[in-house]
C-alpha cells in the first residue's frame, strides 16, 4: 500500500510540475522591467547595457552564458538576495534550503546505494555508504532545527507575520512534521540499510522490507508532501527561472524581431478586461492605449 502510494506521489509531483512548466512558457508576453545590468551583457558590471554604444543596433549582439549562470548559482546555492536585503532572516532560511538541497542529494544517492546492491559493483559500496550517512544524517538536522527557527520567526516578526497567511505557517508545519516522522525512523535505522532496501523494492517492484511505525507514518508523510508540494508556491524554483530569463533578463531589441510580431498580436487579440472606470471591457489593448493623450488622462466611456 505505501508503495502504490510513493509511485503515485512521484507521477502527480513530476506530471503537475511539467504542466506548470508547459503553462508559464506558453502564457502571453511578459512586463519587460529593463533592469540594469543584465549578467549575459559583458562589460557593463557596474551599471548600463548595450544600447549605451554608439550605433548599437548597427554592431553583432555580444552576450556571455557564464554571467547568467554565476548569478543564476548565486541565487540558487547562497540565496544571495535574502543575504543582501534582510541578512537576519538569510542565517535561517539559508541553513533551511540547505538541508533541502542535500536531502536531494540523498535520494540520488539512495537510489545509486541500492542499484550497486542490484547489479552488485562492489567497488563503489563503501564510498556511497558513507556518503549517503554524512549527507543525510546533515540533512535531517538542518531541516529539523531550522524549519522549526523559520516558523518561530515568522509568528515573532511582525514583518513577517503582517504578510504571512496560513499556508505560510501551514507549509513550515507540515515540513516540519514530515523532518520529525523521519528523525523518528532514522533512529530504528541508524545508517540508512533499511532506507537503502526500500528504495531497492522500489526500483525492482518487489515486496519492500518490514519497517517501524515510525517510518511508515514517515513514508505517508512524505508522500502526501509530494503530491501537495507542486499546488503550492514551494514549488518557486520554475516561476524563479522565468522572472529571471523572460523578465528581467530580457533585453533583445524589439523592432524587427519575433517579439515585436508577439505584440502586434497581443496588442490586437486580447481584449482588456480590468474592472476600472477608465478601461473600456470592448477594447483591445492596442484600442484602450490609442484612447490615452501623452498625460496619461484616458476617454473614460461609463
Amino acid at each position: 500500500m505505501l508503495n502504490f502510494l510513493i509511485y503515485i506521489a512521484v507521477a502527480i509531483f513530476v506530471l503537475v510540475l511539467l504542466a506548470k512548466f508547459v503553462k508559464y512558457s506558453t502564457m502571453p508576453i511578459h512586463l519587460r522591467w529593463e533592469i540594469y545590468p543584465v549578467p549575459h551583457d559583458p562589460g557593463h558590471e557596474h551599471g548600463g547595457s548595450y544600447y549605451e554604444g554608439v550605433s548599437w543596433w548597427a554592431k553583432p549582439r555580444l552576450k556571455t552564458l557564464a554571467g547568467e549562470l554565476k548569478e543564476m548559482l548565486m541565487e540558487m546555492l547562497f540565496i544571495k538576495r535574502v543575504f543582501t536585503y534582510k541578512r537576519p532572516l538569510w542565517w535561517l532560511t539559508y541553513p533551511f534550503h540547505t538541508g533541502i538541497y542535500l536531502i536531494l542529494v540523498w535520494f540520488v544517492l539512495l537510489f545509486i546505494s541500492a542499484l550497486i546492491d542490484i547489479f552488485a559493483i562492489g567497488i563503489l559500496k563503501m564510498p556511497v555508504y558513507y556518503l549517503t550517512l554524512v549527507v543525510g544524517s546533515i540533512a535531517i538536522i538542518l531541516l529539523l532545527i531550522f524549519s522549526l527557527a523559520l516558523f518561530i520567526r515568522r509568528v515573532s516578526d511582525w514583518e513577517l507575520r503582517s504578510y504571512s497567511s496560513f499556508l505560510d505557517y501551514f507549509n513550515l508545519i507540515f515540513i516540519f512534521a514530515v523532518v520529525l516522522t523521519g528523525a523518528l525512523a532514522w533512529q530504528k535505522d541508524f545508517d540508512f540499510t533499511i532506507a537503502k532496501d526500500y528504495m531497492k523494492a522500489l526500483i525492482t517492484f518487489s515486496s519492500p522490507p518490514t519497517v517501524s511505525l515510525e517510518t511508515q507514518i514517515h513514508i505517508a508523510l512524505l508522500s502526501l508532501l509530494l503530491i501537495y508540494l507542486p499546488f503550492t508556491k514551494m514549488t518557486h524554483f520554475l516561476t524563479k527561472w522565468f522572472t529571471y530569463h523572460k523578465i528581467l533578463w530580457e533585453d533583445e531589441p524589439v523592432i524587427g524581431s519575433e517579439m515585436e510580431e508577439k505584440l502586434k498580436k497581443y496588442l490586437t487579440g486580447f481584449k482588456v478586461k480590468w474592472s476600472a472606470p477608465h478601461v473600456d471591457p470592448n477594447l483591445n489593448w492596442a484600442e484602450e492605449a490609442s484612447r490615452c493623450d501623452l498625460a496619461g488622462k484616458c476617454e473614460v466611456k461609463l
